[in-house]
């Protein structure tokens, strides 16, 4: 486990020009950061793609790299944000383009390891269909604090908000969420 003091030399060795910290942040968040992306896509080529961007993104702008509380984690999840925000946002731009076009016939592919990732990704939709109808804030504080771990302090450092807002946001998420899934006969009237 990396110490502040670690980190915090990371950080400023980035800042700094040096690739091989931006390495060392790879090595150290590559997989946080690639669940992360897999959550807020639900689809694994495109997690590698966002991840991709994200350290991409933390190079070009490694002069505003942030620790938070002695972590570049936390600032490092708000560029995952961001980066799969506006894949997302590309993808729904694509789809309704392509929309008209027939739907080429799909090749069954036998390897059980596509077999693994297709279920996977299907699962990862049907719980991205049953957060679709959260407002996209509180989706991206249920990702950051729920599913990626983060503490409210570090999301709200994440999202550049307030830590209240992320606790609002979370709240009104988890009630949502609640009245969806729950049947009306099992239901606290």
């Amino acid at each position: 486990m990396a110490t502040q003091a670690d980190e915090k030399d990371l950080v400023d060795r980035l800042r700094s020009d040096d690739p091989e910290a931006l390495a060392a942040l790879f090595d150290r968040y590559g997989d946080r950061i690639y669940n992360h992306c897999f959550r807020a896509t639900g689809d694994w080529s495109e997690a590698e793609d966002a991840t991709a961007t994200v350290f991409l993104e933390v190079w070009r702008h490694r002069r505003r790299v942030q620790a938070d509380d002695g972590s570049a984690l936390p600032w490092l999840y708000g560029v995952a944000t961001n980066v799969c925000r506006n894949l997302n946002r590309s993808r729904r731009r694509r789809h309704r383009a392509l929309a008209a076009l027939p739907r080429p016939a799909a090749e069954p592919d036998h390897a059980d390891r596509v077999a693994e990732r297709l279920g996977s990704e299907e699962r990862m939709r049907s719980v991205l269909a049953a957060i679709d109808g959260l407002p996209a804030r509180e989706r991206e504080v249920l990702g950051l604090v729920a599913w990626s771990g983060l503490s409210y302090e570090q999301a709200a450092a994440a999202l550049d908000v307030p830590v209240g807002t992320v606790r609002s946001r979370l709240s009104r998420a988890r009630a949502r969420l609640t009245d969806q899934t729950t049947a009306p006969g099992d239901r606290d009237e």
